[in-house]
């Protein structure tokens, strides 16, 4: 199966190594970078979400609306719209960019965070009021006559949208999480299933653990496998442990003075989601796993989202990716830590050593028969 790979549609240049140099919407920087991803081999960028942070439906519409090819991951949490309103919102974005639209349901692993824009539910009724939004968005996309709906969290009568994607029979949803509350809901509604990047023994056993909660949902296939990491590469594998370094010194730094190193990610005392949890947990056990696994970046960011990385040269890197495909991963997700500059190297001497090898992997899978091909993914 073809691999893919995911960027980040940031909307200023800032990370957790300094702050942006403009406004949190820089019009000019997030076009410039999201044209990086598509001139340099990215199949989609993500568009996040936090409380406080420039809308990202704007910013996907007005990416869509200049670019071409480069598809869209669109985060959206369910409390900050009914799902009619969302469904239809999606289904233009859908209209805008021709069909290249994927939307990433996040259920929300922080109450203080939640609580900045009024949701006051539990964490396990936040993923029971998610699982009720996918489905309802999805029935919105497909249905063409008048329905209504009576659910624990929502309810509305005799809805018909007017507006339909042009993805046929609906957009693919995109789901996350590590409890199991996260699985049973992703397992059951999710197109893909998006992890954090963990060593390779820890992955395959979240794997397991989204294809069994598919199978308790009664579904005949599975939701295909992302998984996200920092990649920090260099011409050699000394040049990249000395910017690694250089990268996490720079993250303290920042916390030490007390920046906050992205508004998503405010939060108080220790992380209430489970991903954060595997995340800390993996990195006081050690530094360093499997290829090019590297977890100071998660320990100094207090395991915020996606922050374990990936050391080397691009070859060790590829190498390390390779490794997840191999586990089952067929999405990557990579983001730098210079937005731009990271992007366009990553594409260029990373992303091409691995599809080269996947095309090579695939077709000798293929030529020992449809059988292996299936066992081994």
């Amino acid at each position: 199966m073809p691999v893919e790979f995911l960027g980040i549609a940031a909307t200023n240049d800032g990370s957790e190594t300094g702050p942006r140099s403009g406004a949190a919407f820089d019009k000019e920087y997030t076009l410039r970078l999201a044209r990086a991803h598509e001139d340099h081999g990215w199949d989609r960028v993500l568009f996040a979400y936090g409380s406080g942070s420039p809308d990202p439906a704007a910013a996907a519409a007005y990416i869509a609306s200049r670019l071409d090819r480069l598809q869209i991951l669109l985060a959206h949490r369910p409390n900050v719209s009914y799902p009619t309103y969302a469904a239809k919102t999606f289904a233009t974005l859908d209209r805008i960019s021709d069909g290249r639209l994927t939307v990433h349901f996040i259920t929300g692993g922080n109450d203080h965070e939640q609580r900045r824009e009024g949701d006051t539910l539990a964490k396990d009724e936040r993923y029971a009021r998610t699982r009720e939004y996918i489905r309802i968005v999805k029935k919105i996309w497909t249905t063409r006559e008048p329905f209504d709906h009576e659910g624990e969290h929502y309810r509305f009568h005799d809805f018909v949208s007017d507006v339909f994607p042009v993805q046929q029979p609906r957009p693919d949803v995109s789901f996350g999480g590590s409890s199991p509350a996260a699985y049973a809901a992703g397992g059951a509604e999710a197109d893909i299933y998006c992890l954090w990047g963990e060593p390779l023994e820890r992955t395959a056993e979240q794997i397991a653990a989204v294809k069994a909660a598919a199978a308790a949902a009664g579904r005949t296939d599975v939701p295909r496998i992302q998984v996200a990491f920092r990649p920090i590469i260099a011409p050699t594998e000394e040049l990249a442990w000395e910017k690694a370094h250089r990268t996490v010194d720079a993250i303290r730094a920042r916390k030490e003075r007390g920046e906050a190193t992205t508004v998503r990610h405010h939060r108080r005392g220790a992380p209430e989601n489970t991903g954060s949890q595997r995340l800390l947990s993996i990195a006081e056990a050690g530094e360093r796993y499997d290829r090019a696994l590297w977890t100071p970046t998660a320990a100094a960011t207090g395991g915020a989202g996606n922050s374990n990385a990936l050391v080397g040269t691009p070859e060790t890197v590829a190498q390390a990716l390779l490794d997840y495909y191999d586990l089952g991963v067929d999405i990557l997700s990579a983001r730098g830590y210079d937005l731009l500059d990271d992007a366009i190297d990553f594409g260029r001497y990373v992303i091409p050593i691995v599809r080269e090898e996947v095309a090579k992997r695939d077709a000798e899978r293929a030529a020992r028969g449809p059988q292996t091909l299936a066992a081994v993914r």
